[in-house]
């Protein structure tokens, strides 16, 4: 199926989800795991995906994930996520996760983490389908764009780097 789709902007995508830290979610320092923070920062981006695509999208690679800050029980985590680039079947996902801490009242939220992720939208048998061009539309949105292709051409050139190392 080689039809065109329709652009979206990326404005179209962005989703924000909110959650309490609680006790359940720590690690052993008495802050909150970092595996807690990627399934959140996953949970997010594919809710973006989902939406910027049209239906099913899976997780084919996180690129990078930065811990910024540590998240403490009770903060109150906001993750924002929108799609930043898209190929034919894959998209790039941005992500940042601010937290509001519970023990300073009006506060701003803090930065404690970012990551980019890569995903396909698949159809009802788990293959790859198209999805709709993003259509960045300020000057933030062109950067993000931009920088999505450089990571893109890194994520490739790693990967033909390793099969090359591989067959020798």
């Amino acid at each position: 199926m080689d039809e065109q789709l329709q652009g979206r902007p990326t404005a179209h995508s962005r989703v924000t989800l909110s959650k309490i830290m609680t006790a359940v979610d720590v690690n052993l320092y008495g802050t909150v795991h970092g595996g807690v923070l990627m399934k959140f920062v996953d949970d997010v981006a594919g809710a973006a995906a989902a939406r910027h695509s049209g239906g099913t999208a899976v997780t084919a690679a996180i690129d990078e994930i930065v811990f910024l800050e540590p998240v403490k029980v009770g903060d109150l985590v906001h993750a924002y996520a929108q799609v930043n680039w898209t190929g034919k079947s894959s998209m790039e996902v941005g992500v940042k996760l601010a937290a509001e801490r519970w023990d300073v009242v009006g506060a701003t939220p803090i930065p404690v983490a970012t990551a980019y992720l890569v995903f396909v939208a698949v159809d009802v048998a788990g293959h790859p389908r198209q999805v709709p061009p993003v259509l960045p539309a300020d000057v933030d949105e062109r950067r993000r764009f931009k920088e999505a292709l450089i990571r893109r051409d890194h994520r490739l050139a790693r990967r033909a780097a390793i099969q090359k190392a591989r067959a020798e």
